[in-house]
């Protein structure tokens, strides 16, 4: 299966020890020397309406990923930044929640 960048940053990722949905790709890193995608990034949801701070980035390797499916990525790392709750899909009523 061939998948574009833009393909990527549409799939949900979801951790597969705990089941959480971590969210969406935001950012992709790649190695210039290599030309190899090294990282990816899932970006902190920002508080209040995007005036206040981020919860912490989700940063993972290229090598932590299982699967890359139709729909999602399931990732298999120790995922835990400071105070950042899964994100929860969306709509009107992830956004107040």
């Amino acid at each position: 299966m061939n998948c574009s960048i833009t393909e990527l940053c549409e799939k949900n990722v979801v951790e597969i020890g705990s089941g959480n949905l971590l969210g969406r790709i935001g950012d992709v890193e790649i190695d210039t020397e290599t030309g190899m995608i090294t990282c990816l990034v899932i970006f902190g949801r920002q508080k209040m309406l995007g005036m206040g701070k981020t919860d912490g980035d989700i940063r993972f390797a290229w090598k932590d990923i299982s699967v890359i499916g139709e729909d999602a990525i399931l990732i298999s790392c120790d995922v835990k930044p400071q105070n950042r709750k899964p994100q929860k899909p969306g709509g009107i009523k992830g956004i107040f929640s």
